[in-house]
């Protein structure tokens, strides 16, 4: 099976960027994907942002399965981070970003009250993969359509101060990916969601991953969408796939079907779903 691998060099000099203005920021935001919370961190930034106070934001809680994404923000809570499950394309809960941000600089905050300065601001830095919806984020905060936003990977090329309200303020960073990607299921589960730009990967491959996904997890969707029945899911993924590239029209073009699974999952025409638990391992879910 061919590895999906995706690292332009804007990618590099982004991560370049980023840890050359690590130091000016109190805290950081990392958004990631709710439907795909841990494949779409990127192991690189834990490096890159050391010991500074974070706060998990779950974006697109609105399409993923509701029960996994309150287990999800529970987890990263347990790891001591702050974590919210926000919906940024209808501004859902948005506002309680900047108060979990006053509350983690909480200390810092009186120190500098202490010194004199009346209003002290907070500087955080948004970072995140691509098309996990960072810049609607930033958008919605600041109340303007300033970042650069479009769904697709890879949209936002450069870093730029937003400023949210008079005492905080937040640095948008180029999405990134890394080099490699440390099991083929997290590519899958990327390329699924769109945080890999389509024209990398093979559509039949990841609709046949989405497919058998959900023939475990979330059998009912396929029903009711493609009107599959008990004795389908019984059968092996691929027979499945070839039966609804001729249930749904497509002759035998298989990677049709498959680019038309992968779609209308992007588009929540299969319902809300989440591709994985936490702490469960690439092997719990082959």
């Amino acid at each position: 099976m061919a590895q999906i691998q995706w690292f332009p060099g804007h990618m590099a000099k982004a991560r370049k960027q980023v840890q050359e203005k690590i130091k000016q920021v109190d805290l950081v935001l990392e958004v990631v994907d709710a439907r795909t919370p841990e494949s779409s961190r990127n192991p690189m930034l834990d490096e890159l942002v050391a010991d500074k106070p974070r706060i998990m934001v779950l974006n697109k809680q609105d399409l993923a399965d509701p029960a996994m994404t309150a287990a999800w923000v529970q987890y990263y809570q347990d790891q001591g981070f702050a974590a919210i499950a926000i919906d940024a394309q209808h501004a859902k809960r948005l506002q309680q970003i900047p108060q979990l941000a006053t509350k983690l600089m909480a200390e810092k905050i009186a120190r500098k009250k202490a010194r004199g300065i009346r209003n002290p601001m907070i500087k955080a830095m948004c970072i995140g993969i691509p098309n996990v919806g960072k810049s609607t984020v930033l958008n919605r905060l600041v109340r303007r359509n300033i970042a650069v936003t479009g769904n697709k990977p890879g949209v936002t090329k450069n870093q730029q101060w937003l400023k949210a309200s008079d005492n905080f303020q937040l640095l948008d960073t180029p999405g990134i990916l890394w080099p490699k990607f440390a099991s083929q299921a997290i590519g899958m589960r990327l390329a699924f969601t769109g945080a890999i730009a389509d024209a990398v990967f093979q559509e039949d491959m990841v609709g046949l991953y989405g497919l058998t996904y959900f023939m475990a997890h979330y059998p009912a969707a396929l029903k009711k969408a493609y009107h599959v029945t008990d004795d389908d899911l019984n059968e092996a993924p691929h027979d499945l796939l070839v039966k609804l590239t001729k249930s749904q029209g497509f002759a035998e073009a298989y990677d049709r079907m498959a680019e038309r699974l992968i779609f209308d999952a992007r588009q929540g025409k299969l319902g809300r779903f989440t591709l994985e638990k936490p702490g469960e391992t690439d092997a719990d879910a082959e």
